[in-house]
């Protein structure tokens, strides 16, 4: 290389590293004086809540939750089933942010967790669901009861075939089984044959497989089987939104998430999206009874 074209070299080199230097000097001077994105960093970052308990509730709180996720894109929402009972306990020790429960408070819990705030979130039907196949259309709640502490045992007895009762219910976590057994059984044992289970869903299965079986779950649970109407007084109430709201189905009750205090950040967030109209659009979509405007 000559001596000229060196020196033309080496010059564009020097250029070249004065910019570089240049650009870096400035992108310092940029990131230092840019406290929005420095913001927007920390508001982004993924936040994490748990809600746990009811299975009655579970169907809101997962579809609340897919929606909610689109929106707050920073939100991660655990959502897990397990009864009543584990929402109110999460909830009241603090080891979930939200619990979620399809009965009251007992004046155990009341004393136990006196920091637990409820709110409504919806109202839902316990209904009694056979086998697509059963010939039973209603029963009173007087048969029920029968049914359940053992009194009743064939199909027959209530104006059905001749096939033994499979009897099915929820275990002792569930809020719904707490509600069943003072509005249905008025506290009066369950018979010991009942077969129990630890969730709506499987009770579902259940029903569906067994054409002697009956149980009880709430209104977003009735693919596969046949629900029965309930006969008070010789009218036939369909355990139906409008008969719900109307207050004429004898076996409802309201739905609940709780916290331990009043909530705060995505909890809070959270809560008022599922009692916002888009929420109870939702609550209504998996076949709950949104509260009253």
């Amino acid at each position: 290389m000559k001596l000229g074209e060196r020196k033309i070299s080496y010059s564009f080199l020097a250029i070249g590293c004065a910019l570089v230097f240049a650009l870096m000097a400035s992108g310092c001077v940029s990131n230092q004086g840019s406290p929005t994105q420095t913001a927007q960093t920390t508001t982004t970052q993924i936040q994490r809540i748990t809600v746990t308990g009811s299975t009655t509730v579970l169907p809101i709180a997962e579809k609340a939750k897919e929606a909610f996720e689109v929106n707050y894109t920073y939100a991660d929402i655990q959502v897990s089933g397990g009864g009543s009972s584990v929402g109110v306990t999460s909830a009241g020790q603090g080891n979930a942010e939200i619990g979620m429960s399809s009965r009251d408070l007992s004046p155990e819990e009341v004393k136990n967790y006196p920091e637990l705030v409820k709110y409504e979130i919806a109202w839902d039907a316990v209904i009694l669901i056979v086998h697509p196949s059963n010939s039973i259309n209603n029963l009173t709640l007087s048969q029920i009861r029968g049914i359940y502490n053992g009194t009743i045992t064939n199909w027959n007895q209530v104006g059905g075939s001749n096939q033994a009762i499979v009897v099915v219910g929820r275990d002792s976590a569930s809020g719904t089984r707490t509600y069943f057994s003072e509005a249905v059984m008025k506290n009066e044992n369950f018979t010991a044959k009942q077969e129990e289970f630890n969730s709506n869903g499987g009770i579902l299965q259940k029903i569906a497989q067994t054409p002697g079986a009956i149980g009880y779950v709430g209104l977003a649970y009735t693919e596969g089987v046949k629900a029965v109407k309930i006969n008070v007084n010789g009218t036939m109430i369909e355990p139906t939104l409008n008969n719900v709201l109307a207050k004429t189905y004898p076996i409802s009750r309201p739905l609940y998430l709780l916290t331990k205090g009043q909530p705060k950040g995505l909890a809070k967030q959270f809560i008022d999206f599922i009692l916002s109209p888009e929420g109870q659009q939702i609550v209504g979509n998996v076949d709950y009874v949104p509260l009253p405007k």
